[in-house]
């Protein structure tokens, strides 16, 4: 993409509710080696590749040695396009970079009502996945199946209460 097609992508998502971010990313390792690839991998297969991310761009810094335990670290600043809020929240939450800035859109920022109750299901999900995650890692193969159940009748809940929200006024009677 040349760079007046990237500005006018840029403008035009902006305009239709995108975000342009710096994501700030820092990652260490004993391995001097691995370090670039694993940051390129990051970039490249994962956050490039995640839904509603439109465009990245940045670089990637040479491996720094560490005072402490020949422990080396590199950093990357890669500036993000994204469709939508809740894409940023998504990547942000997916890959925790150590520091998020957004570019634009500048002032105040709009999320409509539908978009807002998507995005806050969204973290619920991925919320209970990482705690489901840890808990499968922590807890008695018995205690996990107990937490689990009673995940599943929580999700099963939400899932009613949100059928019921969508019903017309008249129907809640």
């Amino acid at each position: 993409m040349s760079k007046s097609e990237v500005d006018e992508l840029t403008e035009k998502t902006i305009a239709k509710g995108g975000v342009l971010a710096k994501l700030y990313f820092d990652m260490q390792s004993k391995d001097e080696e691995e370090l670039q690839p694993l940051m390129t991998d990051l970039i490249n297969n994962r956050l490039l590749k995640s839904t509603g991310v439109l465009y990245c761009t940045g670089a990637i810094d040479e491996p720094l040695r560490l005072e402490r335990e020949n422990i080396y670290s590199t950093s990357a600043i890669v500036t993000v396009l994204f469709n939508d809020i809740g894409a940023v929240i998504n990547a942000v939450f997916n890959f925790a970079p150590a520091g998020v800035e957004i570019i634009k859109p500048l002032g105040d920022f709009r999320i409509k009502h539908g978009d807002l109750q998507s995005l806050l299901l969204d973290l619920s999900n991925i919320s209970v996945s990482y705690s489901q995650y840890i808990l499968e890692k922590v807890l008695s193969k018995e205690d996990f199946e107990k937490v689990n159940l009673d995940i599943k009748l929580r999700s099963n809940l939400g899932k009613k209460l949100l059928d019921k929200s969508k019903e017309p006024k008249d129907a809640m009677k």
